[in-house]
């Protein structure tokens, strides 16, 4: 079984999620323009904004999984390889995100962050590993 991606992880969504406690109107429908720094994230991690993912022609079979509750929409999330909550819940920001994840996801508009394959991931170590003991050896 796969390790899910966390949404949490991605670059500055922590930060803004811990943001939205302190400011609830932050994951409110319409706050990127109080709060401009959801759109920078987001056009950072999936290659576009809450506002151009809106006016994405979605498929005719789209199934508005985008407009479920939202936890329905952590299983759904799961299911599609992917953590959307922090501490088992449901992540505040969520909704701001949630469209382009789904997009992203399914291929339809902009695009998924980067991550590097486990086996990659396994094999840059173990080759770090052994040009250590080479260094150590040669020394």
């Amino acid at each position: 079984m796969s390790t899910l991606r966390r949404l949490i992880d991605l670059p500055g969504i922590a930060d803004l999620e811990f943001a939205s406690v302190m400011k609830p109107a932050m994951r409110e429908p319409g706050a990127q323009a109080e709060f401009p720094k959801l759109d920078e994230v987001s056009r950072a991690n999936f290659g576009l904004t809450l506002d151009e993912a809106d006016a994405v022609p979605l498929p005719a079979d789209w199934d508005k999984i985008d407009r479920r509750p939202e936890r329905d929409q952590v299983e759904a999330f799961e299911a599609a390889g992917w953590d959307v909550t922090d501490k088992r819940r449901p992540l505040k920001i969520l909704p701001q995100f949630s469209l382009q994840l789904w997009l992203a996801i399914r291929g339809v508009a902009g695009s998924l962050p980067y991550q590097a394959e486990a086996d990659d991931e396994a094999r840059m170590q173990s080759s770090l590993a052994a040009d250590a003991a080479k260094f150590r050896r040669d020394r």
